[in-house]
């Protein structure tokens, strides 16, 4: 897959594509049906498979002060679109200059001038331009007038409830990562680096990955049931765990770090890169009286985990 950081002087080989529009935050099921339609014509025309996204995400640029809020940050998004079989994504700058394109000058610069699009597909509550002011309606106009296709995609839902990232988020924040699932089409992942820590967990028998959460949306603090992918290094593969997702009030912490405990798991895996696939909600977070009643705990936390993770279809 191609990564294009301009919409200006793009290589030849890489015009004339199909894309599909949007923000495309979690990639999930009905983000993928956008993606579907916009495959299925690019294959009809001969074209390259392009998305355009922005980075960063418009409300990072417009509210950089609100909490994070994103269901899979740039890297997370580039792997799963690449294995949704897409050519080209265009990831573009949201900049001042980009938030007071009016929807016509986007048209004409980004998809006309700049990516020489012959087709494009967006969901039907695709917004764009200064003030939001493009829709559907607009997009398809602008297509007719410049000589491009477009297709728009109606919502697309399971039983009853449609494919929303804002869902998502709200299910995340609900402690119910199995909802979120759903519709996602796939467990959602936290993806970095894993950081030296306070290695208290050695010494009380449960050694622990420490994780930041960085860029991505927090979800409900407390215990979860996990797997990890350990992505290089000689540990590289995946695993079962236990995770704690809070402030570790016991040791009068303030920040929110993510702590995996790998069962049945002895290694070295500072500064690999993880994903961490959250499965299933234990328990909210607690304060204990003392370590003896916190091993008790994690040793019970541990167990339903392995019962949680052996009743998972392979």
């Amino acid at each position: 897959m191609q990564i294009l950081r301009h919409y200006a002087n793009v290589p030849a080989p890489l015009q004339g594509g199909v894309y599909a529009l949007g923000n495309f935050d979690g990639v999930h099921l009905g983000h993928q049906q956008v993606i579907a339609k916009a495959r299925s014509i690019a294959q009809e025309l001969g074209a390259p498979l392009g998305v355009l996204v922005f980075e960063p995400h418009p409300k990072q640029f417009f509210f950089p002060d609100k909490p994070f809020f994103r269901l899979t940050p740039f890297r997370s998004k580039a792997r799963a679109l690449e294995r949704l079989g897409v050519d080209i994504l265009a990831a573009l700058p949201f900049d001042a200059a980009m938030s007071k394109k009016l929807a016509p000058e986007f048209v004409l610069d980004v998809l006309v001038n700049g990516l020489h699009a012959i087709h494009v597909v967006a969901g039907y509550n695709f917004r764009f331009g200064k003030g939001r002011a493009g829709d559907a309606a607009v997009l398809s106009y602008m297509g007719e007038m410049e000589g491009f296709g477009v297709s728009i995609v109606d919502e697309v839902a399971q039983d009853g409830e449609a494919f929303s990232s804002t869902r998502i988020r709200e299910l995340l924040g609900a402690g119910d990562p199995r909802g979120a699932a759903r519709l996602l089409g796939r467990w959602w992942t936290v993806e970095t680096h894993v950081r030296g820590g306070d290695q208290r967990g050695r010494t009380i028998g449960f050694p622990t990955a420490n994780l930041a959460l960085e860029d991505h949306v927090e979800p409900a603090l407390g215990v979860y049931a996990v797997r990890i992918e350990i992505e290089d290094g000689p540990h590289k593969g995946v695993y079962d765990g236990v995770a704690n997702l809070g402030r570790r009030p016991t040791f009068d912490k303030k920040e929110v770090l993510l702590e995996v405990h790998i069962l049945d798991f002895a290694g070295d895996i500072y500064g690999c890169h993880a994903a961490v696939s959250f499965i299933e909600f234990i328990r909210p977070e607690m304060k204990f009286d003392g370590l003896e009643s916190l091993k008790a705990q994690i040793a019970r936390d541990s167990e339903k985990a392995r019962q949680v993770l052996a009743a998972l279809v392979p």
